[in-house]
């Protein structure tokens, strides 16, 4: 089972393209970068668990609910003194922007709140940078994050949102080199890779298994140990790409598990090609849905070229 940790929330997304001042409905939709990839590897055929906190209230309801009916194992605790988390969204050109709301109840995620013994026999652990943004979430990742390095892989969303970290930007800089540094697997877009880099933080200082970066139209490039392949995106005329970036390291971590592909072995640039196609399939289908859980299910994706060859490495 992998596990992801960290926000689950509400998406207001606009019904109509334009400034969030001018928009007059919004449609309500789960969302949250973690609990995204949660549901995307379950609609993606594997075991997986999120573990948040959520308000007692009817939004946190409605997140659990749907959770449940995704198959995503829940390990959220309710927060009776904390709402749920939301977020809105503004659509220009089918690309979103987002307003994240603070002092929601996955800020408030403590200690007891992380199972050590779901997290300690997950086959990876999956995780972004949202939770360090504010106290005590922070302080409990990078606990558990330490405890579990060297035990289970660790795979990272960089995710930056800057809106959080009005005037700490060094802290968010310091917070995301640690996560860094714990990570086997990091996911970044290409515009966070450049502000890592115009900041003085290299991922070539770093140990990791595998990178990707994600391009958008420009596609993806993947990198582990020396080999380093472009793979071009797929052409679809996107609805909403809310969730996109979530969809494509869902698929990526989905595309290791069906290839054997977790363990220690080395990755070839075969199988980057094999990874990075099946994750940009993904990431662009679900482009032509509203909403963040729009990755397509097992069923409607297994008898694509881009999945039978994930299985045709796994029988070598």
């Amino acid at each position: 089972m992998m596990v992801s940790i960290g926000e689950v929330l509400i998406d207001f997304i606009a019904v109509e393209e334009g400034n969030l001042k001018n928009v007059k409905a919004f449609e309500k939709h789960p969302g949250g970068a973690p609990a995204n990839v949660a549901v995307g590897l379950s609609r993606l055929g594997v075991d997986s668990a999120l573990v948040s906190k959520v308000g007692d209230d009817p939004f946190g309801d409605f997140l659990l609910e749907r959770l449940h009916d995704e198959g995503v194992k829940t390990f959220v605790a309710r927060d009776p003194e904390r709402h749920t988390g939301i977020v809105f969204v503004q659509l220009i050109g089918a690309r979103p922007e987002f307003i994240l709301y603070d002092g929601v109840a996955y800020f408030n995620m403590g200690g007891e709140d992380f199972p050590d013994d779901v997290l300690e026999s997950a086959e990876l652990v999956h995780f972004g940078s949202v939770l360090f943004a504010r106290e005590p979430s922070r302080s409990a990742l990078f606990e558990a994050l330490r405890d579990l390095k060297g035990k289970v892989p660790l795979s990272y969303d960089v995710n930056i949102r800057p809106d959080l970290w009005r005037g700490r930007e060094d802290e968010m800089l310091g917070d995301i080199e640690r996560a860094l540094k714990l990570a086997d697997i990091v996911k970044l877009g290409d515009g966070e890779l450049a502000y890592l880099e115009e900041n003085g933080i290299n991922l070539e200082d770093f140990d990791f298994r595998l990178v990707a970066i994600t391009k958008g139209a420009g596609g993806s490039e993947l990198l582990s140990c020396g080999s380093r392949v472009h793979v071009p995106a797929y052409d679809v005329e996107p609805l909403d790409t809310t969730g996109a970036g979530d969809a494509f390291m869902a698929a990526l971590l989905a595309g290791l598990h069906y290839s054997n592909l977790l363990g220690n072995g080395v990755l070839r640039e075969d199988d980057l090609e094999r990874l990075g196609r099946f994750a940009n399939l993904i990431a662009a289908l679900s482009t032509t849905q509203r909403g963040a859980w729009s990755v397509p299910k097992i069923e409607n994706v297994a008898l694509m070229r881009e999945f039978r060859e994930l299985h045709q490495r796994s029988r070598r």
